[in-house]
């Protein structure tokens, strides 16, 4: 479904998508199955969004961004991919963004270039996301910091000493900032 009032030049949009009023898609973006962008969006030409995709209202993605299946992006989050922005003067190269897997962004968050948001991450409201965040990494504040780790339902992972456990009863440790299953 493709609402009357958007504007959406690309024909890469996967089935059962939604494209609400005002939004924005230029020819070059390729958008998945199942997907939901909601109104006042706009989505550049070098973007590509997987399934099962939720994009909230006041969302502008960039050239150079690649989201992954089963992410949720709120309302009024920003993406940045100009290291030194100045009027009319562009980079060789724009900064990438990632977003794997099962990852979801708090409302009013900013996402700076050149950073990979891991599978099942979670970033809280708010939040400015300066550096790569760990798979199942909570990340909240400004600049953002791991506050905890999380089960695939996005529920905090139970904390025992130098230990996690998900709610499958399995065991994780944090090895280089990262969460191994042991």
């Amino acid at each position: 479904m493709i609402h009357v009032l958007a504007d959406v030049q690309t024909e890469k949009i996967g089935i059962n998508t939604s494209v609400w009023q005002y939004s924005i898609i230029l020819s070059g973006a390729i958008i998945g199955d199942n997907c939901n962008i909601n109104c006042h969006t706009f989505i550049e030409n070098d973007v590509k969004i997987g399934d099962s995709v939720t994009i909230k209202s006041g969302v502008y993605l960039w050239d150079g961004i690649e989201i992954e299946d089963n992410v949720f992006i709120g309302p009024n989050v920003t993406f940045t991919n100009d290291e030194r922005p100045r009027s009319k003067q562009y980079p060789i190269e724009f900064k990438k963004i990632k977003i794997l897997k099962n990852a979801s962004i708090g409302a009013g968050s900013i996402i700076l270039g050149g950073v990979t948001l891991g599978e099942f991450s979670m970033i809280g409201a708010g939040t400015l996301v300066t550096k790569n965040v760990p798979d199942r990494a909570l990340v909240i504040g400004s600049p953002g910091r791991i506050m905890g780790w999380l089960n695939n339902d996005g529920t905090k992972m139970e904390s025992l000493g130098d230990k996690f456990i998900d709610n499958f009863k399995n065991e994780w440790i944090v090895k280089n900032n990262n969460l191994e299953k042991i």
